[in-house]
């Protein structure tokens, strides 16, 4: 009996730790391929603003981060850098600056969502033409999948 159960509890703990994995490396091997350095940098000389992702928000932590420069125009917002892979990112626009879970929760029903994320080493997504950028103060990037805070920028 003794050796059933431990045979049970190690083969439902490689099963764990093989999911946990699997969520970890499938947005990775899945990603479509970033748009290169020219685009990135073409895209960014139409800004508006200008600011920085940093990994040291209060919110950020080893599996959720983001770093590099954010770029937004009245037509697209540009990320240089790299965020940390996950799955399911999508891209808001805030009318405060919040660092963490919990601060974006008690905001999200006032932010707009623009868009998908779908590559980790930058990106570009279009701003919808009902949304003006000088209505709102800060960029967050955030996991919809598991409500999980990864980086945020002020631009203004």
């Amino acid at each position: 009996m003794l050796r059933w159960l431990l045979l049970l509890c190690s083969h439902g703990a490689v099963l764990a730790v093989g999911f946990a994995l699997g969520v970890y490396f499938l947005p990775i091997l899945t990603a479509p391929e970033g748009p290169d350095a020219a685009s990135l940098s073409a895209a960014a000389e139409q800004a508006q603003y200008e600011a920085e992702l940093t990994r040291d928000l209060k919110g950020s932590d080893l599996l959720h981060w983001g770093e590099g420069t954010i770029s937004l125009s009245a037509k697209q917002i540009v990320h240089e850098g790299e965020l940390s892979p996950g799955p399911d990112y999508k891209l808001y626009l805030t009318k405060e600056f919040v660092e963490d879970e919990a601060g974006f929760e008690t905001v999200k029903t006032s932010a707009r969502r623009l868009g998908d994320i779908k590559t980790f080493d930058g990106f570009i997504v279009d701003v919808p033409d009902d949304v003006n950028i000088d209505d709102y103060t800060t960029v967050l990037v955030w996991c919809e999948a598991f409500g999980e805070f990864i980086t945020a920028a002020k631009y203004r």
